[in-house]
């Protein structure tokens, strides 16, 4: 019992989880170019589930569709927790990384129709709006232990909007046809799940079948499964009652994490970071138009898009910067924001279907792109976390050994000099 509450409680740090996470990247790469490709693509690709309910589904896509639905789950809750009670109850607050996540997108689009305007394809305009938000706090939580917290809040804000943006351009513009009905019943259920948060309900039996059959139901309708995640974790409750020691959310979340960070992304990103890449591959992607858009787009689009767009609504309109950030912490953050991977990888698929060669392009412009603006990223906010580190040593220095840190006492000093007076 003492060691399996040890392990949940250290999946429950960003940092252990996000260790994992870059591990089961790390493997699925090296896996995926190695004499045992095959291998990784047979188990990928194998097929499970009840083809009666539309559930047939290989690996990989449970593992995308399924599994991840735990992690946007638990992102919601955050999120719903942020705008409720967090940093970002201040609308003014608010409205900068949701207005930096619309840029974020409009922007890296535009880059790739620039690349591609005299040649190319632009069908692939769509791959580098997304952000991952499963890699990106992972290793914002590896590199930023000193980081303010809020610049966690504004890039989980960005991240869960540009993400739901990439899943409405998916089935927008990607999805061939939209069940209506069952996504009619799959927003019923959520009324119900947000009516028994309402009335005070209890008890997981109540909760994770009508959970179950949303998901299915979100799955049947043609758009991406994981939003079924997001929703629930938005309507839960997340203030407590009196009679309470934490809320509903709180709880669930406390539950639900270790699993999401032990379980359910490491494997998601076993299974979706598995990209073939060659030589001749690589070669292409600074060479041919659709792949250079793409990789341009998710390392100067974003920045450009995500930086400019929060300056300019700071600027202009009544939004503010958070107290505890500085325009340094949002310039590395948009840069971390360049790391597109899953629903990038997604919509590689979806929009070169009728060409291979491209879709393998694409993709490993997708790892290249991300795996720069990860390195880039990292570069900037560990100077910035260095920085952060340094100010935290300085304020919690005691030299005297008194147990005051010397910098309140100098505070108090100069405070009773000027009480009692010269001489």
């Amino acid at each position: 019992m003492a060691e399996r509450n040890f392990i949940a409680d250290a999946l429950r740090t960003e940092t252990v989880g996000g260790a994992l996470l870059l591990i089961a990247a790390v493997v699925a790469v090296v896996w995926a170019n190695t004499a045992w490709s095959d291998a990784y693509n047979d188990l990928r690709d194998f097929r499970i589930g009840p083809e009666s309910l539309h559930l047939h589904l290989s690996l990989g896509a449970w593992a995308a569709d399924g599994l991840l639905a735990i992690f946007f789950f638990v992102a919601g809750i955050e999120l719903k927790r942020e705008l409720v009670v967090g940093d970002l109850r201040n609308p003014a607050q608010a409205a900068l990384p949701v207005v930096a996540a619309a840029c974020g997108m409009i922007t890296p689009a535009l880059f790739y129709f620039a690349v591609n305007s005299t040649g190319g394809s632009p069908d692939g305009w769509a791959i580098p709006t997304a952000t991952d938000i499963a890699f990106a706090l992972a290793v914002l939580a590896v590199i930023g232990t000193n980081l303010p917290s809020a610049l966690r809040s504004f890039l989980l804000t960005l991240a869960v909007v540009d993400d739901l943006g990439a899943i409405l351009i998916i089935a927008i513009f990607f999805t061939d046809k939209v069940d209506f009905l069952a996504l009619a019943a799959a927003a019923a259920l959520l009324v119900v799940f947000y009516l028994l948060q309402r009335f005070r309900v209890r008890g997981w039996w109540f909760y994770l079948p009508l959970a179950l059959v949303t998901w299915a139901l979100v799955h049947q309708s043609g758009i991406h499964a994981t939003v079924a995640g997001v929703a629930m974790g938005l309507l839960m409750r997340v203030v407590p009652d009196e009679n309470e020691k934490t809320s509903p959310a709180e709880h669930v979340e406390h539950l639900v994490r270790p699993i999401s960070a032990g379980l359910a992304v490491p494997i998601f990103a076993l299974f979706s970071a598995g990209v073939a890449v060659s030589g001749s591959v690589l070669a292409d992607v600074f060479t041919e138009r659709p792949s250079l858009g793409i990789m341009i787009g998710l390392i100067a689009g974003k920045v450009v898009g995500i930086f400019g767009g929060t300056y300019l609504i700071a600027r202009f309109t009544r939004a503010q910067l958070s107290d505890d950030l500085a325009w340094s912490d949002v310039f590395g953050m948009s840069m971390l924001a360049g790391i597109g991977f899953t629903v990038s990888l997604l919509i590689s698929e979806l929009a070169f279907t009728d060409d291979h060669g491209l879709t393998e392009q694409a993709k490993a412009a997708v790892l290249v792109g991300s795996l720069l603006s990860a390195a880039t990223a990292s570069v900037v906010l560990r100077i910035r976390n260095n920085t952060y580190a340094r100010l935290c040593a300085e304020e919690n220095r005691d030299d005297d050994g008194d147990g005051i840190p010397d910098v309140y006492r100098v505070d108090a000093d100069r405070l009773r000099d000027e009480k009692l007076g010269p001489g």
